[in-house]
């Protein structure tokens, strides 16, 4: 029981403040932690698949190498948060701030960003195949050696981006703001 909320898989901790807590390893599969604080937390190597973190706080909090199918993290607030070698496999990202965060190496296939903010956001060599980036910003975000085959850039700001070496194979630029970007297609080339 951490802050009152007992710590288990499918449990219900919404609109808890769980700042720093320690849950490294833990299964947490099915739980709901829309609305909670975990700015700090030690979630790394944990099991979240299909968990709700909507509009949750998870500022500088560790996540690397956890597993997140289809987790719910839409509106969350995810700077400078640890996600390195995460699944994160069809997961929410709508409206998600995710600014200066380590997602290198994490499997993103088919993860929906729309709207989300990846200013500055490292994802060198992660694989994000089939995943929706329509309207995200993308400033200064690094996609160095990713896989971005069949990702859809609609109307993304992908200003100063690097994309080198990323796989852009059927990837999608339609109306995409590309000023500075390294790796990017050229206009008429999308």
């Amino acid at each position: 029981s951490v802050g009152g909320c007992d710590i288990r898989r499918g449990t219900l901790c919404a609109s808890m403040n769980l700042s720093g807590a320690d849950f490294s390893g833990a299964n947490l599969a099915y739980s709901q932690f829309s609305r909670s604080e975990l700015q700090g937390a030690n979630l790394s190597d944990a099991t979240l698949d299909e968990a709700n973190f909507s509009y949750a706080q998870l500022q500088g909090a560790d996540l690397s190498k956890a597993r997140m199918g289809r987790i719910n993290l839409r509106g969350a607030k995810l700077n400078d948060a640890k996600l390195s070698g995460a699944n994160l496999r069809n997961a929410n990202f709508q409206n998600a701030d995710l600014g200066k965060a380590d997602l290198t190496e994490a499997d993103l296939t088919a993860a929906d960003f729309t709207n989300a903010r990846l200013v500055g956001t490292n994802l060198r060599g992660a694989n994000l195949q089939r995943a929706n980036l329509r309207a995200t910003h993308l400033h200064n975000a690094s996609f160095a050696g990713a896989n971005l085959r069949g990702v859809d850039f609609t109307n993304a700001l992908l200003i100063n981006a690097d994309l080198t070496g990323a796989n852009l194979d059927q990837a999608i630029f339609l109306h995409a703001q590309m000023d500075g970007c390294v790796g990017c297609p050229k206009q008429g080339q999308q």
